[in-house]
């Protein structure tokens, strides 16, 4: 028999867990398909503007892609929700550190700063890793199966590369925890948004970069829609935000800005149907 106050304490411990996992559930499906939908509308509303900057122009996604994107990556988002447990769980018991109250604006601007670059190595290579004989089969291939990505891609893993995406944010504040860095929690949440915002638009399929972002030094760094559109057709750029790493390890498609600029078209002013340009205007 077990005990009443031991019964009440796994009743609890179970209420809890219960109660975290439906939040962190809740949390990482509203992301994904408010950032996702939100795109697709974007893509709907303009579609004159975003289809005169198709990456791929005599492919489109069928109907079929967009059902298996969708349904794995309702499958990634459980996924998702289980580490979040795990991290939450790990706050409880102290083995890691991480604070909800506000945190002043430069400690979150630094803390989300370094979270960001940290993770973009650890994507770059977790992804070629997985581009591997030995892995690729059983982690990145569903991925891939989205030859043509849209903005529903961007959570479609199999669930191993699911669990290794995953697993970065428990192991990345278990390491600073042991540092002694407590996390702002703000910090945490504008990175959580800013990861599956830009992974929405990496997975866009028309180029949503400004004409010129490649050919400034400032911008340059950034990785663009172009970028990881040719991943997908190309096997070339592994890295996520940033295009260091694959400038580094000479991973970057050889073709990538001249893609970028063929892509990336002005936006042009329609004018009035029998208008004439200043130009002509003039001389007539």
């Amino acid at each position: 028999m077990i005990a009443p106050e031991t019964q009440t304490s796994i009743d609890y411990v179970i209420s809890r867990v219960a109660e975290h996992f439906l939040n962190v559930m809740y949390f990482d499906g509203s992301r994904y398909l408010i950032a996702a939908g939100g795109l697709t509308l974007f893509l709907l509303v303009f579609r004159v503007w975003t289809a005169n900057r198709r990456i791929q122009r005599t492919k489109s996604a069928k109907p079929g892609d967009y059902r298996r994107e969708f349904l794995s990556s309702m499958r990634t988002v459980f996924v998702f929700g289980v580490t979040t447990l795990a991290t939450l769980i790990g706050k409880e018991t102290g083995v890691i550190n991480f604070a909800l109250e506000d945190a002043p604006w430069f400690t979150v601007a630094w803390q989300f700063a370094l979270i960001v670059v940290v993770h973009d190595a650890y994507f770059y290579w977790i992804h070629r890793a997985m581009h591997s004989k030995r892995l690729f089969r059983a982690t990145h291939l569903h991925h891939h199966k989205s030859r043509t990505p849209t903005p529903w891609t961007a959570y479609s893993f199999s669930t191993w590369e699911a669990a290794l995406e995953a697993a970065y944010m428990p192991m990345f504040l278990i390491v600073t925890s042991l540092l002694g860095v407590t996390y702002a929690g703000f910090a945490l949440f504008l990175f959580l948004w800013h990861m599956i915002i830009r992974n929405v638009m990496a997975h866009a399929g028309s180029e949503l970069f400004p004409a010129g972002w490649v050919d400034n030094p400032l911008t340059d760094w950034i990785s663009t829609t172009t970028h990881h559109d040719l991943h997908h057709s190309d096997r070339a750029n592994y890295g996520f935000y940033f295009t260091w790493w694959d400038r580094w390890m000479g991973t970057e498609h050889p073709r990538y800005k001249e893609e970028f600029r063929r892509n990336a078209k002005p936006m042009v002013i329609l004018r009035p149907r029998g208008s004439q340009p200043e130009e002509t205007a003039k001389t007539a």
